[in-house]
């Protein structure tokens, strides 16, 4: 092999190297910040380990919502077959109110309660998260009052 050839050779395969590990870098720092969407069935069989953030989806269930001291809110998300209850404090979207599809996100805690940093709720009542709408078709739950996309 000549001396072109092998500069070829190295330059290639430093140029692969380095691709590998930018995309071993750049995956790495996307899985970080994946905020994976279970439904309450998921969260349930999976087994969601306690710390992990994720969002979770369903419908508010009816007479499940109970307001607390100050800003802080408890609520229970079903998709028909299974329940997580949430605990947030903060603003609830204008749009929340039991029956309706709602995404919390936040992290699970030892008791199984969902504590949630941030609630959003459909924005019009024609329109409800793919994920829940999913998860509802699933547990055989869409249609009964949860509307549709």
């Amino acid at each position: 092999m000549n001396a072109r050839k092998r500069r070829r050779i190295a330059f290639v395969a430093a140029l692969l190297l380095g691709g590998a590990g930018a995309a071993v870098l750049v995956i790495s720092a996307l899985q970080d910040n994946v905020l994976y969407f279970y439904s309450p069935s998921d969260v349930v069989n999976k087994h969601v380990s306690a710390g992990t953030a994720f969002r979770v989806g369903g419908l508010v269930e009816p007479k499940s919502v109970k307001k607390g001291s100050g800003m802080m809110m408890k609520f229970v998300v079903s998709d028909g077959a299974h329940t997580v209850p949430v605990e947030y404090s903060g603003d609830v979207p204008s749009l929340f109110r039991e029956g309706q599809g709602v995404v919390a996100i936040g992290r699970l805690n030892e008791q199984g309660v969902f504590k949630a940093d941030q609630v959003l709720a459909k924005h019009d009542e024609k329109y409800m998260p793919p994920e829940v709408v999913d998860a509802l078709k699933r547990s055989g739950r869409w249609g009964e009052g949860g509307g549709g996309v």
